[in-house]
């Protein structure tokens, strides 16, 4: 006969250690389902829906966040009140050098980027972010904010091959998708490098949230220009124009959700979590993609596309590795995986998308 042993109650630090553990988990998975969704319903809407105004749906989309973001941090007691979030303020000079040039790159990016959602597969279209590396990498050279060094040029030109075989093997390639999701991409770069540039050096931090409440009222003018140009005249001959206000809120408030759940993210969970998590979001998408539209993925598509896939993962992994270095070389004590995501982008504005 055997007798177990007394099951020894699990200690305060280990229940705490477990909640965080949980907690961050969870606000990853919600990310991930988030941002997916907010990818499928755009498709969903641009493509399917018959609803081919990218620059509307853009703009309609920035004025719901300028509102859900204003609601969140002052309406009655929000995350500036309550502590969450630390007040900023901001001089006229430093919003016009600083926040313009920043929004008029989130408009293209959001733009052009909804846009190739006409013209390509979600499968292909993530294919193409993996080139996102590449244009920071380069832009960063340019503006003397990364340094040169042929190992990463190496790196980078691994991915740019893996995307080139990718695209050859797109069964359905055009042209004029891939130069806007090009040109989303490059677009998205400088705005990442100008962040660094004119924020970081001015001592400004915001946080997913705090960004959208300054960028986006002059990313929805920027908007305005293309929307004349190129949309308001289609838009109101339309005959077969269904605004449905449902679809478009909840396709509002998903864009929103996405942006929370980034900033409960931040500091929650590290950056090597979070980089492991994008990818399985992409291979997610494209299997969505595959799944729900019927989009064609050759095996040269996929090929192509796991060569991207591990140079960008060794590019990512080399990175965090550079930080913890550089960290010890500071004479400080190693961070933790919360401290490192601080200290890292958790993603682009193009997952917004």
């Amino acid at each position: 006969m055997t007798v177990e042993a007394p099951r020894t109650p699990m200690s305060q630090q280990e229940e705490s250690v477990l909640k965080k553990v949980v907690t961050a988990y969870t606000y990853v998975a919600v990310w991930i389902a988030l941002s997916g969704a907010v990818i499928m319903y755009n498709k969903y809407l641009l493509a399917y829906r018959g609803f081919p105004y990218p620059i509307t749906l853009t703009m309609w989309c920035v004025c719901m966040r300028l509102g859900t973001c204003s609601s969140v941090l002052r309406w009655p007691i929000g995350l500036v009140k309550s502590g969450k979030v630390q007040a900023i303020s901001m001089d006229r000079d430093t919003y016009v050098r600083a926040i313009v040039p920043i929004g008029a790159c989130y408009a293209i990016t959001l733009w052009v980027g909804n846009a190739a959602y006409l013209y390509l597969s979600i499968a292909f279209i993530q294919m193409l972010k993996a080139l996102m590396p590449v244009a920071v990498f380069t832009v960063g050279c340019l503006f003397k904010t990364d340094k040169f060094n042929w190992s990463t040029m190496l790196n980078m030109g691994l991915v740019t091959l893996g995307v080139a075989v990718a695209s050859y093997g797109e069964l359905n390639f055009n042209i004029v998708g891939v130069m806007f999701q090009l040109g989303s991409i490059f677009s998205e770069s400088i705005r990442l490098v100008m962040v660094q540039i004119l924020l970081q050096s001015r001592g400004l931090k915001l946080n997913p949230v705090t960004t959208l409440y300054f960028v986006a009222p002059c990313c929805f003018c920027f908007l305005l220009i293309p929307f004349f140009a190129l949309e308001a005249g289609k838009l109101a001959a339309d005959p077969n124009l269904d605004l449905n206000p449902f679809i478009f809120i909840t396709n509002a408030l998903a864009a929103f959700g996405l942006n929370m759940a980034v900033f409960l993210l931040i500091g929650k969970t590290s950056a090597l979590t979070m980089n492991i998590a994008g990818v399985v979001k992409d291979w997610m998408l494209i299997g969505l993609s595959v799944w729900m539209f019927k989009s064609a993925v050759s095996g040269l598509n996929l090929f192509g596309y796991f060569i991207a896939f591990l140079a960008v993962c060794w590019y990512n992994y080399r990175k965090l590795q550079a930080m913890q270095q550089q960290a010890a070389g500071n004479l400080q004590p190693v961070k933790s995986d919360a401290q490192l995501s601080e200290r890292t982008p958790l993603k682009s504005v193009d997952e917004e998308k």
